[in-house]
């Protein structure tokens, strides 16, 4: 019995070390899916830049009865636009050699910006689309 435990008293630093380097891939592991998901977000937003310009466009074209409103909604798109923008000249990579924990905050961070951008993207999208239809509503075709 003495024996066993002086084995396993040799080896303990070897799982200490271990353990601490698996719990260390897990946190790299977090750090990089959190990195993925924030990109990912990115990426899913750029997808709908196109969308921003169109309907900016539509509503320049077409005649609505609140003008104003017209005006506010693309300012609305172009906002949302120059959201992206500005998140994606601000985003900076952090490099692999800051702690963990730092790019953990950071992506968090980053992510709760980007998703800042999404709802704008959301909402005017909304918007935009609601006061292009209002007209179609108001001029019925024959």
């Amino acid at each position: 019995m003495y024996l066993c435990g002086v084995k396993t008293l040799r080896f303990a630093p070897l799982l200490l070390v271990l353990s601490a380097c698996l719990s260390l891939q897990s946190e790299e592991q977090q750090a990089e899916d959190a990195e993925k998901a924030l990109l990912a977000r990115h990426d899913e937003l750029m997808a709908q830049m196109d969308q921003l310009y169109t309907l900016r466009q539509q509503l320049q074209k077409t005649p609505t009865p609140d003008t104003a409103a017209a005006g506010r909604q693309r300012r609305a798109l172009a906002a949302a636009e120059a959201g992206m923008m500005f998140w994606m000249h601000r985003y900076r990579r952090p490099q692999d050699t800051v702690a963990v924990a730092h790019r953990l905050t950071y992506y968090s961070s980053q992510q709760q910006r980007i998703d800042s951008v999404g709802r704008l993207f959301r909402t005017s999208v909304d918007s935009a689309r609601l006061l292009l239809q209002a007209p179609a509503a108001n001029h019925p075709t024959p």
